[in-house]
């Protein structure tokens, strides 16, 4: 039996059939919400490294605040089409918790990490290819580690399988 028939017969693992039914494709699936939480990982972390990078922060300080701000942007990504979908706004904070917090975690330790080990990128001023060309780089390479995490937890009906759930996955 292939992945594929495996994972289409999700009868004998009900833990399954969250995943199969939000798409047939689980890596189509995975890569929306991976490129969802890249998404609001980027927004929060260009804004917090544009800010701490202008302001002359710390390499510390700017990226508590990228990290808070790319927390605060992906979950609220995923908030906004629950809650326009009517779901009550305490059950859009939990499921953005639930559903977004290992992928945008991961996604946050690895491009950090790789902006600190990019030689002069975080000293970089805003208007070089160096600061710019790294931050692209570390949130691709950030993305691509998050995407198996995310295919991953969709495959046990976690992560944006209980979001899709309430939105029909779009």
């Amino acid at each position: 039996m292939s992945h594929l028939d495996h994972h289409a017969d999700h009868s004998a693992h009900p833990h399954l059939a969250a995943a199969s039914e939000v798409s047939p494709s689980l890596s189509r699936v995975a890569f929306s919400a991976t490129v969802h939480c890249l998404t609001g990982c980027a927004i929060g972390e260009v804004l917090g490294m544009v800010l701490g990078t202008a302001l002359g922060w710390s390499n510390g300080a700017t990226i508590v605040l990228s990290v808070i701000l790319a927390f605060l942007f992906g979950y609220g990504l995923t908030m906004l089409p629950l809650l326009r979908s009517g779901l009550a706004f305490g059950t859009a904070v939990s499921l953005a918790l639930v559903s977004d917090t290992a992928s945008i975690a991961l996604m946050e330790v690895v491009d950090n990490a790789i902006m600190l080990l990019i030689p002069g990128a975080m000293h970089a001023g805003l208007g070089t290819a160096l600061f710019w060309g790294s931050l692209l780089a570390s949130l691709l390479i950030a993305g691509a580690a998050t995407f198996p995490l995310n295919r991953w937890l969709i495959l046990r009906g976690r992560g944006h399988a209980l979001v899709h759930a309430h939105h029909g996955g779009h």
